[in-house]
């Protein structure tokens, strides 16, 4: 217990240290944009219409002439007391944008985080427990195909496909469009997220497919499991007893760093089909300058990311009794 709380301890410290590092770079990469807020919210010609005033309370408003050391540091010392500061853009706190793009993502994220492990793990066990024959040829060939496919293009196909040729789910956003925000009903949000969901499931699911697969293909042919089969152990209770007992870890690991390529898809996935999530509040957030809701998007997410695989590696010790008593931690 003592080490595990140790283990737990300098992972926590870790996070931190990375999560300040995260918000560093995202401030430099920012600040160092050709982009000017002005011209890019407000226009040129809106610009050059206003009196030097105007323009002066704009800049003040978007900060142009704050030092970058004093913007990040000024940024830094509300964030830790509990203030991710206001949106540029939205004029509402960080934190209320957060939240509300924040729900809408979560339909999506957890349910293709859900699915795309589950249905990864049966098809890299089902690949790995039949190298080389016609079940491992087609379930390796699907997903290489979906690995080396853009997350966009894959979205806009089954847009075209289910959306338009077959016109069995909307065409995006994530509620009717014209609807009162009082009489969408949860069956209306599952429709609308259906797709999004769908595609970040697809993409997810190939990377866990093909590193199970390996995995299972190097365990079907140990000693322990050619002994298993000298026994005449059914084929069906090796894989169960043996194959997916050893599998659990690397399954795991795969499952939890999936968190990820889910956050990073959701940006493009959610510009197509227009859906008002949090990696479109992302994209809006960038290219328009709003930098207090740019760096609460990053670090959320970072947290999100890095807690996920703290997750993981406690639960490591649940899988493993060696982790858990010390033996295989390093």
């Amino acid at each position: 217990m003592r080490h595990r709380l140790g283990f737990a301890g300098k992972k926590l410290l870790r996070m931190v240290l990375l999560l300040l590092g995260v918000s560093l770079a995202a401030f430099l990469l920012m600040s160092a944009s050709p982009l000017d807020p002005l011209q890019t919210n407000v226009g040129q010609a809106a610009l050059g219409s206003m009196s030097p005033e105007q323009v002066a309370r704009l800049e003040e408003y978007w900060g142009v002439h704050t030092p970058p050391v004093q913007r990040y540091l000024g940024w830094l010392g509300d964030f830790l007391r509990g203030d991710m500061g206001t949106s540029l853009l939205y004029r509402a706190p960080v934190r209320q944008v957060l939240g509300e793009r924040l729900a809408n993502s979560l339909w999506l994220m957890v349910f293709a985080w859900i699915f795309s492990g589950i249905l990864g793990l049966v098809l890299g066990v089902t690949a790995g427990a039949n190298r080389g024959r016609l079940p491992d040829r087609i379930i390796r060939g699907c997903c290489l195909t979906i690995s080396s496919t853009p997350a966009f293009w894959l979205a806009l196909l089954l847009l075209v496909i289910f959306a338009v040729w077959l016109g069995v789910l909307p065409i995006g956003l994530s509620i009717p469009i014209g609807a009162d925000a009082a009489s969408v009903t949860l069956a209306d949000r599952l429709r609308h997220a259906a797709l999004p969901a769908l595609t970040l499931s697809i993409t997810g699911m190939a990377n866990i497919a093909l590193h199970t697969r390996e995995k299972m293909a190097d365990i079907m042919t140990s000693d322990y499991v050619l002994f298993a089969r000298a026994r005449g152990e059914p084929k069906g209770s090796i894989i169960w007893r043996h194959g997916l007992r050893n599998v659990a870890l690397p399954a795991l690991t795969l499952q939890f760093a999936s968190i990820s390529e889910i956050f990073g898809g959701s940006v493009l996935v959610e510009q197509v089909f227009s859906y008002p999530g949090l990696g479109q509040a992302a994209v809006t957030a960038g290219l328009g300058g709003d930098l207090p809701l740019l760096l609460g998007i990053t670090v959320i997410s970072a947290a999100i990311v890095f807690g996920g695989n703290l997750i993981a590696d406690l639960l490591y010790g649940i899988v493993d009794p060696r982790i858990r008593r010390g033996v295989a931690c390093t």
